[in-house]
């Protein structure tokens, strides 16, 4: 198993995150930005010791998001993005033609489709509900089952998967991108120097680097930069009940989670009966064949949470407060109370992010060249 993932056993690992929150440090807001010439400089209010001693909380178990994802640091990989968002948004990578990495990530509803399961190749429906594609970057390793150690190695999958995209083997995907002529002049470009570029771990080190931008900076984001104006009174409220209940156990750093694996029904098993799941998912135990990962899935991000409803690998539960109660019953072994679940729901809702205006904007796919041939779709 990578060395940095980590799967929490018992109620230890919650345990251990709330002791570190009993002896609490003032701390003092960030100072504010420059005023622009003309205006007259306001001084920031002192944050109160109440917002002071939550903030300082919070930055112990939390990060906020990059400002500048690592992808756009230079010309090359401007272009490398663009290449990937092409190939993202593209169904010639599918056997029909008709289901792109779009499909079931949708960049304009959170990079999810906001269905149970997703449908692939001639409406074939997957096994697990599609995970966001925002932030995943963030991950330690990807899918709800951490088959694929990064983002390349993921988007490699779907094209394959006979349920998803469905091309029988690595060499279609290249031969059919390699067959368009706009997307050749852009591999040479971006793969410079390379005998083949059009190959396919390229092709998925571009979807890669265009998923690295997808990132949504969130009112949680500016508070932990300082500004504890961000979070209204109901948010720091739920904030401070996420870390006291435990929560923050399995869905701490930048991305409010995707970094262990925790079984899902860890303190009140199992969880289908909270979820009403119609058939029980041996999770990770069917990629390491270990006894101990029955049941066991990689905690999700709760960034944009509150957007990408249904919840869990099943897409069992469409409202947040059901999830968040079962959350509590599954993992916490108790039973929440409805101010809980409404505060705790109040805080997630400041993880909603800004979708970035670039990843929204449609690409316009190179055209076809005359060698390409749309395949049998069967």
């Amino acid at each position: 198993m990578n060395p940095h993932i980590r799967r929490q056993s018992g109620m230890f690992a919650i345990a251990a995150v709330l002791a570190s929150t009993v002896l609490l440090a003032g701390c003092t807001e960030e100072r504010a930005p420059a005023q622009s010439a003309g205006t007259v400089a306001v001084a920031a209010a002192a944050p109160s010791p109440e917002d002071a001693a939550l903030l300082e909380q919070a930055r112990a178990m939390f990060e906020p998001l990059p400002e500048h994802p690592s992808a756009t640091a230079d010309q090359t990989g401007l272009a490398k993005v663009a290449l990937g968002k092409s190939l993202y948004f593209d169904p010639r990578l599918s056997k029909g033609h008709s289901v792109s990495c779009n499909s079931c990530h949708n960049v304009a509803s959170y990079g999810v489709d906001n269905l149970p399961t997703s449908p692939g190749h001639r409406a074939q429906l997957g096994a697990r509900n599609s995970p966001t594609s925002f932030n995943a970057a963030l991950h330690a390793r990807q899918f709800w089952d951490g088959r694929a150690a990064d983002l390349v190695e993921q988007a490699k999958g779907p094209i394959l998967n006979p349920v998803e995209m469905a091309l029988p083997e690595e060499a279609v995907a290249v031969s059919t991108i390699d067959s368009i002529p706009g997307y050749r002049q852009a591999f040479a470009e971006v793969f410079a120097g390379q005998p083949a570029p059009v190959n396919y771990h390229n092709i998925a080190e571009a979807i890669a680097a265009y998923e690295e931008t997808l990132v949504t900076p969130a009112p949680f984001d500016a508070y932990l930069r300082g500004n504890v104006a961000s979070l209204t009174a109901a948010q720091k409220a739920g904030l401070n009940t996420f870390i006291q209940t435990g929560c923050v156990a399995c869905h701490g750093g930048k991305a409010l989670g995707g970094q262990g694996f925790f079984k899902f029904g860890l303190a009140d098993g199992p969880y289908w009966k909270y979820t009403h799941s119609k058939s029980p998912d041996a999770g990770r135990f069917d990629v390491s064949g270990d006894p101990a990962d029955k049941y066991v899935f990689k905690s999700p991000s709760l960034r944009n949470v509150a957007m990408t409803q249904p919840y869990f690998h099943d897409g069992s539960v469409w409202s947040l407060d059901q999830a968040i109660t079962v959350m509590g019953h599954t993992q916490l072994g108790r039973a929440l109370s409805a101010q809980q679940v409404t505060e705790i729901r109040a805080f997630l809702e400041s993880l909603t992010g800004t979708l970035p205006a670039e990843a929204m904007a449609l690409p316009q796919l190179p055209p076809s060249g005359a060698e390409t041939r749309r395949p049998d779709p069967a």
